[in-house]
Parts: structure tokens; C-alpha cells; sequence
């Protein structure tokens, strides 16, 4: 059974996946593929480059991200061209590490974790949908303190999303992370208990 794990940004994904992950269920996040893919010498990393310019890498030859993100989160066309360049290579890469989770097991549960999930149009991959869930002051609030930006360029990074809010009707399960983290805790503990009763009830199906 596949499980995408989305949310917006700053909205706490990571945090819900990587507890999913230590309880027992395998991750592939797309943030992990998108780096690996733009890594120097990497075909999609040539093709950035050539587009955007040498202005845009760091001493050491990598791509300088907080440098790039500003520059495609201002201009859609620059933002377009930057996905055209790394999805394909992102989707080649996910769909390899998925054979290689299931080769062994075609009844195990893999949590996949996408960012833009419901902007891509990609739940249709999914059997079930996770949205982490974070209001929009709070995802603010994070992103300046996390990523050293202005209000400004936090909610301009907001604004090439969907509003979470409105992410809410693809879900089929909510996970509120705006508080402790031990209640956090409590609702993915909740969510890993309904995920292995419905892969057990799908395995008695088939």
C-alpha cells in the first residue's frame, strides 16, 4: 500500500515521516531525491546549471539552493523550467527505490513523502493520503526562523503553493502540528495503528 505524506512547507512532514519511518514503515522522500539528483556531475545538475549560469553554484561546485530558490520563486517561467529539468530524473529515482522497497514483500506499506503532492496532481499514485497540517502563521513563523528570511520572502514562498486549507479535501487522514510534539506523537501513533489495520484488511481481500 503506498501512503503519500504531504502538507505545505514548514508544516512538519519530515517530522511525521521520519516518526512513520521509526515505527516500522519505509520513507521515500522526494526532498532527499530532488538534492541527489541536482548533485555535481548529475545530468540534471549540468542541465541547471547550463540554464541558469555558473553565478548560482558555491566554491565547492554545488548548487547554492536558498540562492536558486529565491530566483525561481520570483519568476514562473524560471520555476517551470527548473521542474522540467529535475522531475523526470526525481520520478526515474522514485520509481526505482519503490521496486527495490516491494521486490520483497508486494504487501508491505511504503509512506512516500512529496511536498507539491496535490499542486503535481500526483494522490492519484496513492491509496491513501496524509496532510500535515500547520496554519498559515505558523508555517510563517517557521520559515523565518528556520531559513533566516524576511516575512516578505516567507510569505512569497507561501504564495507558489497551494493553501493548506485547501489541501484538506484530498486527505483521508489529518495530523495537526502546531503544537507539543508529544501530541503530535499521539495522532501519527493513532495513524500508524489505522494504516496497519487497512493493509491487513486490503491483504485478506486480494
Amino acid at each position: 500500500m503506498l501512503v503519500g505524506v504531504t502538507g505545505g512547507i514548514a508544516s512538519g512532514k519530515s517530522t511525521v515521516s521520519f516518526m512513520l519511518e521509526e515505527m516500522g514503515i519505509p520513507l521515500i522522500d522526494y526532498d532527499v531525491l530532488a538534492r541527489q539528483v541536482v548533485e555535481p556531475g548529475q545530468p540534471a545538475w549540468e542541465a541547471i546549471v547550463g540554464y541558469f549560469g555558473t553565478d548560482i553554484l558555491l566554491a565547492d561546485g554545488w548548487i547554492d539552493r536558498k540562492k536558486l530558490s529565491k530566483i525561481v520563486f520570483r519568476n514562473i517561467e524560471k520555476r517551470k523550467k527548473l521542474e522540467s529539468i529535475t522531475h523526470p530524473f526525481i520520478h526515474n529515482e522514485f520509481f526505482r527505490q519503490l521496486a527495490e522497497l516491494t521486490s520483497e514483500r508486494s504487501d508491505s506499506i511504503v509512506q512516500v513523502s512529496i511536498p507539491l503532492m496535490i499542486e503535481r496532481n500526483l494522490q492519484v499514485m496513492f491509496h491513501k493520503i496524509v496532510l500535515v497540517y500547520t496554519s498559515e502563521h505558523v508555517q510563517i513563523e517557521r520559515l523565518v526562523a528556520r531559513d533566516k528570511i524576511t516575512v516578505a520572502d516567507a510569505r512569497a514562498v507561501l504564495a507558489a503553493q497551494l493553501p493548506i486549507s485547501e489541501k484538506v479535501p484530498y486527505a483521508d487522514f489529518v495530523i495537526y502540528n502546531e503544537g507539543q510534539l508529544e501530541e503530535t506523537k499521539r495522532q501519527v501513533v493513532d495513524l500508524y495503528e489505522q494504516l496497519k489495520e487497512i493493509q491487513k484488511n486490503r491483504s485478506v481481500e486480494n
